[in-house]
């Protein structure tokens, strides 16, 4: 199966082609032709497996067969979770752009900054708005964009979005767009409030169930390493010197320690930043940015970083602490062995936290062997 046969115009395989994507992901497979047809869509679907794609490319085609009337309305609305997130699905949809024969309205909207310049932008409406819940509702509440228009809704991340919180947010949000709509709803995981969500939100929907392969993809090594808690810094350190990691994105379970081990790793001679939702939104893109240009070998973040970063040749994934959420364990090991390439994902376990790696162990059906460094094996019991 190629791009052409799925039904897409040539200036939006022209644009697929530019990015170098050769043929379709399986969600891209199943979610385009349904899209382009006016179905409404609900996917299983896991980072990595192209989904961004698989939902922006037949909602530019479509958007650009009639222009938009002028007033403070959006056509297409994208709910996503993080802002790190909304950046990257913004991102996408600008670069599949590039070639339409119109040009398309396409506007990213996040708390963190300045509300102003969002309100200026969203002037003479929107095409495309990808907005995270909370910021969405405070520019409705300045009467900056109305969501009366909303010819397609996509829920990117569902179960994040409800994880996080948002479930009242998203109640609202839903209760102003129009009954007649496309709606679009992607999802790594559905647990109960993600059906019932789904139930409510879906008419005759095309459904799209792809296996969760980043938990058991063989591009992707597993390890689980026995180590006391006041050690795991320095089995971190010895363990990049001695694979030689490029970069690494380490998972922390709170923002203070995000600080703390950044700092000591920075002590130590390495190039480290931390990334969590106390920072600004400059801090963070900037963090960000760094590390995926090299300038930063380590970003130990929380699991705000978990979905939603796209970093290319990411060789390393460190669980300095055990995600809370077994789901969670996925979405961050899926930070590598993206597009093709190999990673290595590792998970520190003490003496506390073996029954909880049990339980991530049943919930994904591994079963990885306990490891235990020369020079870091565990005192604690």
């Amino acid at each position: 199966m190629s791009f052409s046969s799925l039904g897409l115009s040539e200036p939006i395989l022209r644009a697929v082609a530019a990015r170098g994507y050769t043929d379709p992901t399986p969600v891209q497979a199943g979610a385009i032709p349904a899209v382009l047809a006016g179905r409404d869509v609900w996917a299983s679907a896991q980072t990595g497996s192209g989904k961004t794609a698989a939902f922006a490319l037949p909602i530019l085609q479509r958007l650009s067969a009639r222009p938009r009337d002028r007033g403070r309305f959006a056509r297409t609305l994208v709910l996503v979770p993080t802002r790190e997130l909304a950046d990257q699905v913004g991102e996408s949809f600008r670069l599949h752009s590039r070639w339409l024969p119109v040009t398309l309205k396409i506007l990213t909207v996040y708390g963190g900054v300045s509300i102003n310049p969002q309100m200026i932008a969203l002037g003479g409406g929107t095409d495309i708005l990808v907005a995270t819940p909370g910021r969405l509702l405070d520019l409705m509440a300045h009467n900056a964009v109305s969501l009366a228009e909303v010819e397609c809704l996509v829920l990117d991340e569902a179960d994040r979005l409800l994880d996080l919180g948002f479930a009242k947010e998203v109640g609202r949000l839903l209760s102003a767009l129009p009954a007649q709509r496309q709606t679009l709803l992607f999802s790594a995981t559905f647990p109960p409030a993600v059906f019932e969500l789904a139930a409510q939100l879906l008419q005759d929907p095309v459904r799209i169930d792809l296996p969760a392969a980043p938990a058991t993809a063989p591009d992707i090594q597993q390890r689980a390493i026995e180590v006391d808690p006041g050690r795991r810094t320095q089995l971190l350190r010895h363990l990049i010197e001695t694979h030689g990691w490029t970069r690494v994105l380490v998972f922390v379970a709170t923002t203070y320690a995000t600080e703390h081990v950044a700092e000591k790793l920075r002590r130590a001679g390495l190039a480290a930043a931390a990334m969590n939702g106390d920072l600004s939104q400059g801090a963070r893109t900037q963090a960000l940015a760094d590390f995926k240009e090299s300038k930063l070998r380590v970003l130990v973040a929380t699991d705000l970083a978990a979905r939603g970063l796209d970093i290319a040749l990411l060789p390393a994934v460190v669980n300095y602490d055990l995600p809370r959420s077994a789901n969670d364990y996925i979405h961050r090991i899926g930070r590598t062995g993206r597009a093709g390439e190999s990673g290595v994902a590792v998970s520190f376990i003490s003496a506390d936290s073996h029954a909880h790696f049990r339980l991530i162990e049943k919930r994904h059906k591994l079963t990885l062997t306990r490891e235990q460094i020369p020079g870091f094996e565990p005192m604690e019991v």
